[in-house]
């Protein structure tokens, strides 16, 4: 059987901080901060609605994640500019290598899905948007199952859809948080550092495979 690979895609396919310009646009030097608190308040939201059993989807927590780090950083964002934003955030590019990584992973047999705590229909269009909907077999979101990662439903659940056996199927992510949860189902677990300075969580937990050039993933599953 043909070997799977679960693709997250905020932050390990898709450049959360490709937002960057239009928030210097709006706040100035502030923007870098501002981005870097928006994301880690956003997958917060998103871990606390999963563990309160109190849903909703992925778009909300980004908006909400806004509207907190707008009072954070006491830049009184208009509602205009907070809705540019957030039209901007469903059509982040994708990073750099990702294409080449996954024509890669296409040609070495590969069977590739797009895997996120963004509902499909967002996540088809932020694909699309950056060009590489075509490589995937198809979008699993966790939305049907109105939770987030790293809820181990959400990766049985990714199995059950894609038909895939554990053993044969891979997560990559840049965030550990993802790669630890699916671990811990049974699946291999492929952490892309993409930040040098990056950290791995301190648990007792290593991942299957780290890689630094996410073109190089083909080759380190199959050595």
């Amino acid at each position: 059987m043909a070997t799977t690979l679960a693709f997250d895609v905020y932050g390990t396919l898709i450049d959360t901080q490709g937002i960057s310009q239009k928030l210097y646009d709006i706040m100035g030097d502030l923007s870098i901060g501002f981005a870097y608190s928006w994301r880690e308040k956003q997958l917060e939201y998103a871990f606390r609605r999963g563990l309160m059993r109190c849903y909703q989807n992925f778009a909300t927590c980004t908006a909400q994640a806004l509207d907190y780090t707008d009072q954070l950083f006491a830049t009184n964002i208009s509602t205009t500019d907070k809705k540019t934003l957030l039209n901007a955030y469903e059509t982040l590019p994708a990073f750099a290598d990702v294409t080449e990584s996954l024509i890669t992973a296409e040609k070495a047999g590969f069977r590739l899905f797009a895997f996120s705590n963004g509902s499909e229909s967002a996540v088809e269009k932020l694909l699309q948007s950056a060009g590489i909907r075509s490589y995937f077999e198809g979008v699993i979101s966790v939305d049907s199952l109105k939770t987030f990662k790293p809820n181990p439903d959400v990766y049985q659940y990714f199995l059950e859809k894609t038909n895939s056996q554990v053993e044969n199927s891979w997560l990559v992510s840049c965030n550990s948080f993802d790669v630890i949860g699916a671990i811990s189902v049974g699946m291999k677990g492929a952490w892309l550092q993409r930040n040098p300075k990056a950290l791995f969580d301190t648990w007792a937990v290593t991942p299957t495979l780290t890689v630094k050039y996410l073109p190089k993933l083909p080759e380190l599953i199959l050595s």
